[in-house]
């Protein structure tokens, strides 16, 4: 039987699995898509226009996580955090390893693309429904004084999936001639996952349900419609936790997704500077991850958050200074800054969320926060850069997007109480 009280190790990892996962998916992706897809998928259109609608389909992953948010949010209120964390381990790895079967453009014609839209519609709805579940079963089982600490280790995971995403394609490019990888190769990495879950899973079947979930059930304390009452009761508490994801997320979008193709269509350097730049952030972001949330437990949430927030402001045109440079070291350190930056957002940020919102309602609260944020955020960043340097053919329009998009976020920490260091709320 599974321990109520898992340690601290087995807690971060049955945390941080999913989203490792998750988060493997969307790097081997984004990649694709800007290294491949726009050939496989799209070929009949000029590099920069299929890479565009490559990051569309990107985009779709983004669009239908608020649909996993209502679903799986509803589900994990109602029937507990660890059933849905498993059901969405599940549907994620299936539909990754569905992607790496799919024929291209010139076998399917039109029915490629759009069977690598729908599996990206269903990989993101299950991204939806995880997210929440991983950050309450690591926080919702911790004290009140480690609660920033132990909800980061949910945030921990994207760094170590993009992580082994990148090592993933480096070492499937490196194996073999580039026709051959474009032909066939790149479906390797997406094949991987399969064994990303099944860790998970072995994994997630050592930690119990949390205990405050557990007390409702006891208690019969189960909200009725968790989604009706997130919208009814708590739409402030909503705005603030959604709004203060948008900075962060076009920061990550920048950094990581938008650098690589930046990289090597405009500055036309090597794709493995662009790639080890990512490997070396992503390493000292999975660091300061954590570091970062236990600052928020000494110094509060809002306090680190902002921090952050104004120096990614900074960042957003210092990053295009060093990169257009071209020269290797600075171009890494424009990447690798940029992810530690933002590990003074992600760091708080799992503990922020939840927190805006009652147990009996939390998970419902915090994947519709963190999904519909998603689309504003996140999801269409990659494709509003390309379009915007595509138009005005400068990076300076990049640079403003991003600081709208924090300063929304610097707005949602103003309006927000302070949630560090205080009881859950029942």
């Amino acid at each position: 039987m599974a321990s109520s009280k898992p340690k601290t190790g087995l807690l971060a990892l049955a945390s941080s699995v999913g989203t490792a996962l998750e988060w493997y998916d969307f790097t081997i992706y984004n990649l694709m898509a800007a290294l491949v897809f726009n050939a496989v998928f799209f070929p009949s259109y000029d590099p920069i226009t299929g890479t565009i609608l490559a990051f569309s389909t990107y985009a779709v992953g983004y669009v239908s996580r608020p649909l996993g948010g209502f679903v799986f949010g509803h589900l994990g209120d109602k029937l507990g955090r660890r059933f849905v964390l498993v059901a969405t381990l599940v549907m994620m790895g299936l539909t990754t390893v569905l992607i790496s079967a799919l024929p291209g453009y010139a076998s399917w014609g039109i029915w490629s693309p759009l069977a690598l839209v729908s599996l990206r519609f269903l990989q993101g709805a299950a991204i939806g429904g995880e997210w929440a579940g991983a950050v309450l079963l690591s926080m919702e089982h911790g004290t009140d004084a480690n609660r920033g600490r132990n909800a980061s280790f949910a945030q921990v995971g994207p760094s170590c999936g993009s992580l082994l995403g990148t090592a993933c394609l480096m070492i499937t490019t490196m194996a073999m001639p580039a026709a051959d990888f474009q032909a066939w190769g790149w479906r390797i990495p997406f094949i991987a996952s399969a064994i990303l879950v099944i860790f998970g899973l072995w994994v997630r079947r050592g930690v119990a349900e949390t205990p405050v979930f557990r007390d409702l059930e006891e208690h019969k304390e189960l909200a009725k419609a968790p989604l009706s009452e997130v919208f009814t009761k708590y739409p402030k508490r909503l705005l603030i936790a959604g709004g203060s994801r948008i900075g962060s997320d076009v920061l990550y979008a920048l950094v990581v997704v938008f650098s690589l193709t930046y990289v090597t269509t405009v500055l036309h350097l090597p794709r493995p500077l662009a790639l080890t730049a990512t490997m070396i952030g992503a390493v000292l972001n999975a660091i300061a991850v954590p570091i970062c949330g236990s600052l928020s437990d000494r110094y509060g949430r809002r306090s680190v958050y902002m921090v952050g927030a104004v120096l990614a402001i900074i960042w957003a045109f210092t990053f295009f200074v060093l990169m257009d440079s071209s020269h290797p070291v600075l171009v890494c350190l424009a990447v690798v800054g940029g992810l530690l930056i933002h590990a003074l957002m992600y760091g708080p940020q799992a503990a922020f969320v939840a927190e805006q919102f009652p147990t009996h309602i939390r998970y419902a609260g915090a994947s519709l926060a963190y999904t519909l944020a998603g689309i504003v955020g996140g999801g269409f960043a990659p494709l509003i850069m390309t379009t915007l340097f595509k138009s005005y053919s400068n990076t300076v329009s990049i640079s403003i997007y991003v600081c709208i998009a924090l300063c929304l976020t610097l707005t949602a920490l103003i309006a927000a109480r302070e949630t560090a260091n205080r009881p859950l709320e029942k």
